[in-house]
């Protein structure tokens, strides 16, 4: 079936933070006096709030007093320090354009609502894609097919018409591999490592080059 729509995955696929989450997360930590946080914790806190609208829940978990002053000042300390560090993978703006002439475009983003939405706005990106989605207005996340669903609904398409392009094997390409459609695994050194059911590969430092060609390919 032809492809008559692309979507992607948004962090670690079109954009990445300039410094280590690790290190942003122990700055965060220590401007605002709380406890250390290892990224491991943060991440599995993460897993638990997809569909939130901020990340205040997130911390109220990794922290002992719950939701007050700590987990809101953590939040927003967080959050600056990643928007400050936030930088995109190449000239994402030249290679969506270039999609767009030829597909639909959507973004679909595990993750609270404020700071995906932030992210997108601090990058500039909102006007490229005929659809966004972010999981924290959903009742589910990513690998969970009502966010796939949710996708396709707004960008009026088949999962069968669309490829779906991000990093994460679970999340991103089983997921979108198991309601039907296409995949493109993005590679990074470091990252993830091959999965077995994507549809195709390319390499970060490569997407905005040849990732053109290979949805092509995918769609003949």
């Amino acid at each position: 079936m032809p492809v008559t729509a692309v979507g992607f995955d948004l962090d670690e696929t079109l954009a990445v933070t300039e410094r280590a989450r690790e290190k942003l997360l122990a700055d965060a930590t220590k401007a605002v006096g709380a406890p250390s946080l290892t990224r491991e914790e943060y991440l599995d806190a993460h897993s638990r709030h997809l569909t939130s609208d901020s990340r205040k829940p997130i911390f109220a978990d990794l922290l002992a007093d719950g939701l007050g002053a700590d987990a809101e000042e953590l939040t927003d300390a967080y959050q600056q320090a990643i928007l400050d560090s936030l930088a995109s993978v190449g000239d994402i703006p030249s290679l969506l354009s270039e999609l767009h002439r030829e597909y639909r475009l959507g973004l679909l983003t595990n993750g609270p609502v404020e700071a995906q939405r932030g992210k997108l706005h601090q990058l500039g990106w909102e006007e490229y894609f005929d659809a966004t989605v972010v999981t924290g207005e959903l009742e589910a996340g990513k690998p969970d097919r009502r966010a796939f669903d949710a996708l396709c609904e707004r960008l009026d398409v088949r999962p069968e018409e669309m490829v779906y392009i991000g990093d994460n094997p679970e999340a991103d390409i089983r997921g979108a591999g198991d309601i039907g459609m296409k995949t493109i695994q993005v590679l990074f050194p470091d990252g993830p490592e091959p999965e077995p059911s994507a549809d195709a590969y390319v390499d970060r430092e490569e997407l905005v080059s040849a990732l053109p060609r290979i949805i092509a390919e995918l769609g003949e």
